[in-house]
Order: C-alpha cells, then structure tokens, then sequence
C-alpha cells in the first residue's frame, strides 16, 4: 500500500559537525528512497556555513513507506573524527529524527483564521540569499503555537502549500500524542515523542561500526548503510515488533 509521510532532521549537539551529519542522514535516506522506488520531495531546508543542513524537512510516498521509515524517529548519534578537527580528535555529534504520517484530505482541519503568515526571502549555504523576492513562507499555527516553514521552491504559493502540509502532519501529531497520553499516560509510542533525549543509534566511523540501541545489534557494514543500505537494520527492528 503507498504511504505518504513526512520526516525533519535537524542538526542537534556538536555544532558545525552536527550540521553535516544531518545532511549524510537526509543523502542516506534519499539513497534509501531511491532504491525503494519511492518519491522524495524537500519542503524545507535551513543549510549551516559549511553547506551543512540545520534541518530539513521531505515528503517520501511509496509503498510502504511509513512502515518502513518509522523506524528512524529518534536521536542519532556519530562518532568520528570531523573535517573541522584539526587535531584528529574524535568528536560525538547527534541529529534527531522525526518521522510523522502525512494526514489524509479531511483528516486535519485547519482554520485559515488561526494561521498567521509571513514572507521573507529565501537563503541558502552560508545564509546568502538566494532569492530576492520574498517566496520564503513562515506560518504559525496560533492557537498551538506550532511555526513551519519553507523556502525550498521559487514560488510564494507553492511554498505555502508546503508549509501547510507540515504543519498539518504535525498538527496529527499532536493530536495522535494526545490521544495515547489520554488512554495510557505511561505508555511511550514512537508516533508522537518528537521530544527524544535517548539515542536510537550511533554511528562509529573509528570501528566502521553501526549499532541500534533498542535491539542492542550492530553491524559493520557503515559506508554501505550510509549509502542507503537499511533493509538489514529495518527488517532487525520490524522482527523485534517494536
């Protein structure tokens, strides 16, 4: 069954080197996409002065794919020794995850009389603008709070469209979050805990290494899962039914 969904990374602990391992996580699961089949399209992209990413926010549709990738929400972690190390050290950066099921028509409802809406003008890698006109889209969902962006397309429009597509799989969200906490207040639930303090899996360059905490398993096959290759990691979780 085709599923749409969609997933933000962002850039969290390590400064410029976490920057950079957002990007191999979004060019590892575009790769991942490309191998499925599946379609990728970038709503939004805030990049750092090393043309690193600070967060990026994709939609993926395919078969299954929200199946699949809902296995990624979470914190990850890398350990390796970065480019802007001059020592050779090696540094421990994290980038987290979040995976949200696109709603169907009907499913969210928004108000456009609770939205608040701002232009401004799209930037690029080292925050140089890239566009003089103001495309750029910032939307905030006033009765919850919730900002989104986009200023990934040269249209004002289909920026917006963009954007309100996050916040509506972020609105379901929250309300899906909701929900659970009213059924069971205890229980942890992989839709819906956008907050995650724990690691899900670290990346260790040093020892060509990749390990999933949640079912304490590692594999030593690091470049090849970076270039897409998480059917082994996927199928470990789907078995464990977490």
């Amino acid at each position: 069954m085709k599923e749409k969904v969609i997933l933000e990374i962002r850039a969290g602990a390590g400064g410029e080197e976490a920057s950079l391992f957002a990007r191999d996580l979004f060019r590892m699961y575009s790769k991942f996409c490309q191998k499925k089949n599946w379609k990728l399209k970038v709503l939004d992209c805030h990049y750092s002065d090393l043309n690193g990413i600070k967060k990026i926010v994709f939609e993926v549709e395919g078969e299954n794919a929200f199946s699949q990738l809902k296995y990624e929400g979470g914190v990850h972690r890398v350990q390796r020794i970065p480019i802007t190390e001059k020592s050779g050290r090696i540094h421990t950066s994290t980038a987290s995850v979040v995976v949200l099921p696109k709603p169907k028509k009907a499913e969210i409802k928004i108000n456009p009389n609770e939205l608040k809406i701002e232009t401004y003008k799209a930037s690029g890698p080292g925050g140089q603008y890239v566009n003089k006109r103001m495309t750029a889209i910032r939307i905030t969902h006033l009765p919850t709070g919730i900002v989104v962006t986009s200023q990934t397309e040269r249209s004002l429009f289909q920026n917006k469209e963009n954007a309100l597509s996050i916040l509506e799989a972020k609105l379901l969200e929250k309300q899906k979050r909701e929900e659970l906490e009213k059924i069971q207040t205890q229980r942890k639930s992989q839709i819906g805990s956008s907050e995650r303090a724990e690691k899900i899996r670290t990346y260790n360059f040093p020892q060509n290494r990749i390990t999933d905490h949640r079912i304490k398993k590692s594999w030593h096959n690091l470049e090849d899962v970076l270039e897409g290759d998480l059917d082994k990691i996927i199928k470990s979780l789907q078995k464990a039914n977490l």
